[in-house]
């Protein structure tokens, strides 16, 4: 399973291409996420911000939220250079006993300008259990076959579940 959905009308990483195309340099996506929640992503370190794209000076993964260098997550889309090949083969085992993706990124940051992007489309996190039903549900409404079908569904659940609701209201006012 993905750790990582995008419902978007341009596909993330043809956005990233024609960012690429533009400065033809390496692209990440990355994205804002909730400070407490830093632990569960590689943060950057930002040089700097001019409308979407951001100027990386770092990257660390999985800080504890109370030292993350700022709160843009790296999404799962990158464009990068083969040089990264070189040094993820030079890189010890970091975090977890594994070589970090993250690592390589932060020694081809030291020798040549990477770039965040805040691309365009809405994230499901599939590694978070809730934000997977939300990107099976969202998915599956967009369906062409049986998206309809899967609203009337959920409409007539909500109903069922409005009705269950109104009714133990009622006990708990009536005892």
């Amino acid at each position: 399973m993905a750790d990582d959905l995008i419902l978007s009308e341009k596909p993330v990483l043809l956005q990233m291409k024609e960012q690429y195309s533009r400065y033809q340099t390496a692209i990440l996506a990355i994205q804002q996420v909730l400070r407490e929640e830093c632990s569960r992503y590689g943060i950057i370190a930002s040089l700097g911000q001019e409308e979407q794209i951001v100027r990386i000076g770092g990257i660390v993964e999985k800080p504890a939220p109370e030292s993350a260098p700022s709160n843009l997550g790296v999404v799962g889309r990158y464009v990068l250079p083969a040089r990264i090949f070189d040094l993820l083969e030079e890189l010890p085992s970091g975090a977890g006993g594994e070589i970090q993706l993250t690592d390589a990124i932060a020694r081809l940051a030291l020798e040549r300008q990477v770039l965040g992007y805040e691309f365009e489309g809405q994230r499901f996190d599939c590694g978070d259990k809730f934000g997977y039903l939300q990107a099976i549900v969202e998915f599956a409404l967009m369906h062409p076959e049986f998206g309809k079908e899967f609203k009337a569904y959920l409409d007539k659940r909500m109903l069922q579940a409005g009705k269950k609701s109104r009714s133990v209201a009622k006990v708990t006012c009536a005892g």
